[in-house]
């Protein structure tokens, strides 16, 4: 797919979050390093999010920018404190706090990590870690994707265990689970495909 580097756009959307960011706030972004906890070839991606992102849209930024498709439940851990979503018909566990109540910047505080937990079956850990805080020219209004290596694993693959099981079946012809794999992910599949561009197309129709 071909695709160009999307201009940031030239306003921010409102936070549902409570907050009165002022002009200066919204050319306030945190770059982030998000990197997949216990997948090898190691599957990264460096983003830009405006420091004023509440956690449901900040879900969505770390969930296109990966690579996934998303249909799973998620969670936020900041320290001791977690995050949710509030679904139709699922009541937050007790001591998660709705997502969407809060920005970045509130659950970050001091610290300068965090957990972002996509898919409770497969169990994806993204650790995050707030590299710099950077001054935008524009409002962004969701994210922009800088850099990363390595493809998003594929969906439903049974974790990290399962995602590793299931690269060494495609590269072996002789594996006795290589045909039934190769037609369950129904297309090729390059684990050190990574494109900037298609990210950033991703995530720039999900802001649009």
């Amino acid at each position: 797919m071909t695709a160009k580097l999307p201009q940031l756009p030239g306003g921010a959307k409102k936070s549902g979050a409570k907050t009165s960011a002022n002009a200066s706030d919204r050319l306030r972004a945190y770059q982030l390093h998000v990197e997949l906890e216990w997948v090898y070839p190691r599957v990264w991606r460096r983003l830009l999010v405006p420091t004023t992102i509440d956690l449901s849209r900040l879900h969505v930024a770390l969930l296109w920018g990966t690579g996934w498709q998303g249909g799973h439940l998620h969670e936020f851990v900041f320290a001791d404190a977690s995050y949710g979503p509030l679904e139709p018909d699922w009541d937050l566990p007790e001591g998660v706090i709705d997502e969407s109540t809060v920005t970045l910047e509130e659950a970050l505080g001091a610290r300068r990590t965090f957990l972002y937990v996509y898919d409770f079956g497969d169990n994806w850990r993204h650790k995050v870690k707030v590299e710099k805080t950077v001054t935008l020219g524009a409002p962004l209004s969701l994210a922009l994707c800088l850099a990363g290596e390595n493809a998003c694993p594929p969906e439903d693959v049974g974790g990290a265990p399962g995602y590793q099981d299931f690269l060494e079946a495609l590269a072996d012809p002789a594996h006795p689970e290589h045909d039934e794999l190769k037609k369950w992910i129904g297309r090729p599949f390059d684990p050190a495909a990574f494109d900037v561009a298609e990210i950033n197309q991703w995530l720039n129709h999900t802001q649009s």
